[in-house]
């Protein structure tokens, strides 16, 4: 019909513009029958026909129901197809312009080792595209042939960012600024907590949830407390610039202290830590990035570190 094939691709506007035009042209000429003396009830009769008529022109040069959908449908998919998904273990261009690096390419374990050891444990692998810790049930002691896993170079400012993903009950841990001084890299690292919140009695413990995840591990806790349920992919970023220290989780900052301060002295002071190791407190300007075995299945992706 020609209405409909001119009107489709026409404005709403200008579509209701010629209706409702149409409209009053065909009331006005119905309703010039009067002049020829029709009596009330036949105008009345033609006007409600020239309604009626109008109505239907007006149903008819409506756009197309299937039409409508088919360019929602269209748009739709237009979008979708533009929102893409950042790719997994890889820079983008403008963070290599800004100076970041991977750590992790999610194929290899090139970079990391075991701690104090030269090799890499055969109770993390790589599985795809992860970081993966193989539950061993051992708790905080690590697989036998597991154990804690740094990468093998020392950073000093830096702004380090990651993927982590806690299974059931599960804990672990991300340290930074460790040392390979002691016989567990907890004894000289600060550690930002990954910890399924809601099954592991570490949430529990501490003191006002500074166990949970994203918390300074026994020291001070993560506000707001943010962590997705578990099997959900969380972001954990960690900044120290000359003893400042922040952790962001899922995008918030979470926590943020200084080094080496009377209040830091004081904090250490009342935590477990003096009793693991009375010099904990003098945490080194420099220091390993480490990922902890806690005998629980956790994964890790999209290591990125910039130097600061």
């Amino acid at each position: 019909m020609f209405c409909n094939d001119y009107l489709i691709e026409l404005p709403d506007i200008n579509y209701l513009a010629v209706c409702i035009k149409t409209t009053f042209y065909l009331t006005a000429l119905i309703l010039s029958f009067s002049t020829l003396k029709i009596n009330c009830m036949k105008k009345l009769f033609l006007t409600v026909l020239s309604v009626f008529f109008a109505s239907m022109f007006f149903i008819s040069c409506g756009p197309k129901t299937g039409d409508s959908e088919q360019q929602d449908s269209t748009a739709t998919d237009t979008v979708v197809q533009q929102v893409q998904e950042p790719a997994v273990n890889a820079l983008t261009e403008q963070e290599k312009t800004d100076g970041w690096q991977l750590l992790f390419d999610g194929t290899t374990s090139t970079g990391w080792r075991s701690y104090k050891k030269t090799t890499f444990p055969t109770g993390w692998q790589i599985v795809d595209g992860t970081m993966y810790c193989k539950a061993s049930g051992r708790g905080e002691a690590g697989a036998e042939e597991g154990g804690d896993i740094i990468y093998d170079k020392k950073y000093k400012n830096f702004h380090l960012k990651l993927e982590w993903k806690i299974s059931e009950g599960g804990n672990s841990g991300i340290f930074y600024l460790g040392q390979e001084t002691q016989d567990y890299i907890w004894k000289t690292a600060p550690e930002m907590q990954v910890l399924d919140n809601v099954k592991h009695p570490d949430a529990q413990a501490g003191k006002d949830g500074n166990r949970q995840a994203g918390s300074l591990y026994d020291l001070i806790p993560a506000k707001p407390q943010n962590a997705k349920p578990v099997g959900e992919w969380n972001s954990a970023e960690i900044k120290v610039y000359e003893g400042t220290v922040w952790h962001y989780q899922n995008g918030e900052v979470v926590v943020e202290y200084h080094l080496w301060t009377p209040e830091w002295n004081k904090l250490v002071a009342g935590s477990k830590f003096p009793g693991l190791n009375k010099n904990w407190a003098k945490v080194a300007a420099e220091g390993f990035i480490g990922l902890q075995d806690h005998g629980n299945d956790v994964w890790y992706r999209n290591i990125k570190m910039k130097e600061l």
